[in-house]
């Protein structure tokens, strides 16, 4: 019996140890195991405006905000900060940049204004850090003016932007794109249909591309005084698997496509029509039938469907045959 109740007593402290062992765990698991980082929801431009303070977040875009939404008079109107419209997305004093993620979830910013001449980086988000990450977002009717690398959705891009777009107008000295104005890292499965002016270094998708560009397209029209192409305007990275029909004028180092390139152009098209434009520094150029035409495209993931409500997202590129440019399925 005594060697049975040692036993007994041994497996109860056993027990006892555990249960403070499990408490003990219990108690530290929010040092130990920190939650996860909780989404921050935005629904207002004081709740966009409050990125700022926190660039490593999570942000989701949970409605669309335009000039009938909450504190767009006070920070994105024509009238806000003295005329000047948003500022945009940075750190405190301007050094951080944007290194967290926002998920638009199809939702737009519209009605966007910015006017900072003299200031280089504009866009709502100033600059995109290696690790930052936007995507699912429309910036729409946005008026935005600056000096250098401007973009109505960023300014410079070192991360990624996906599956947006942009309307509106930009114009600055050097490096305007509707979308983004100086992309260092990956722009896909976007298009802009932004009217673009620089007087260096100018593309309805983006002003500068020193990273890679991919399954994009542009509508806008741009005019630059030199290297003004109607996707990009001045290329030294990659650009692959996209097109353009806007307008092009210029003055020198003007293409259809890409205005000016030291890098590389790979199954990529332009409009020679609407583009006015019969050469390019990179890409080939159709008609506008011929890129109405799925043959065009056959290198592409692409498919066609009956109309365009008629999507089929198992393919990035959606084509109405003959009716049609491509547009992307998402």
């Amino acid at each position: 019996m005594k060697v049975l109740g040692s036993r007994r007593n041994f497996c109860v402290a056993r027990i006892s140890i555990l249960l403070i062992m499990i408490a003990l765990i219990a108690g530290m698991e929010g040092c130990l195991f920190p939650p996860a980082t909780k989404n921050l929801e935005i629904r207002t431009w004081y709740d966009l405006e409050a990125i700022r303070d926190n660039l490593s977040g999570h942000h989701v875009l949970m409605n669309d905000l335009d000039s009938t939404t909450a504190g767009y008079q006070e920070l994105a109107s024509p009238t806000a900060n003295d005329g000047k419209g948003w500022h945009p997305i940075i750190g405190a004093g301007g050094d951080p940049p944007f290194t967290g993620t926002l998920d638009g979830q199809g939702y737009e910013i519209r009605d966007l204004f910015i006017d900072l001449p003299g200031i280089g980086y504009v866009g709502l988000f100033s600059i995109v850090g290696e690790s930052g990450r936007i995507e699912n977002v429309g910036v729409v009717n946005a008026d935005v003016n600056s000096t250098a690398y401007i973009g109505s959705l960023v300014g410079v891009n070192l991360g990624t932007v996906s599956n947006s777009y942009s309307s509106g107008t930009v114009s600055c000295w050097l490096s305007a794109g509707g979308l983004v104005g100086n992309n260092l890292g990956t722009v896909s499965n976007s298009y802009s249909s932004g009217n673009v002016t620089s007087i260096y270094g100018g593309g309805s998708l983006a002003g500068g591309n020193s990273g890679t560009v991919s399954n994009c397209y542009a509508t806008g029209s741009v005019t630059s005084g030199q290297g003004a192409g109607g996707l990009v305007g001045t290329n030294n990275g990659t650009v692959v698997n996209c097109y353009s029909v806007g307008s092009v004028t210029g003055d020198s180092d003007i293409g259809g496509l890409v205005g000016y390139s030291e890098g590389t152009v790979g199954n990529s098209f332009w409009d020679t029509e609407t583009s006015g434009q019969a050469t390019s520094a990179g890409g080939i150029g159709r008609t506008t039938t011929q890129l109405r035409d799925i043959t065009t495209f056959l290198a592409w993931n692409i498919t066609t469907v009956v109309n365009p409500g008629a999507r089929n997202p198992a393919y990035i590129w959606n084509i109405v045959n003959n009716v049609t440019y491509p547009f992307l399925s998402w």
